[in-house]
């Protein structure tokens, strides 16, 4: 995975975030129910916690990227708490 996307070749301003970078956040938005501005706090308090000094995506971007990026967590019913894994390996600076 990839934090930063990859130029488009396209002419005008190219992405900063890919979506690999931007569903996960969008992901914690929909988990906790909570607004873009304070999802990107959380982000940004998990990124500094763990030791890697990406930036985070802004409330607005998140706003316009969740536009076309279809979040899709299916239900299951269970009495106890969830628990969201993120796997470490499958990051790359």
């Amino acid at each position: 995975m990839t934090w930063e996307a990859k130029p488009t070749g396209k002419r005008g301003r190219q992405p900063i975030y890919s979506d690999a970078a931007i569903k996960p956040c969008l992901t914690m938005k929909v988990l906790f129910g909570m607004a873009l501005r304070q999802t990107t706090g959380f982000v940004e308090s998990l990124l500094r916690l763990s030791g890697l000094g990406w930036s985070v995506p802004d409330f607005s971007t998140l706003s316009r990227r969740q536009k076309s990026l279809a979040v899709n967590i299916p239900y299951r019913g269970s009495e106890g708490p969830l628990h969201l894994l993120i796997p470490s390996r499958d990051i790359t600076a």
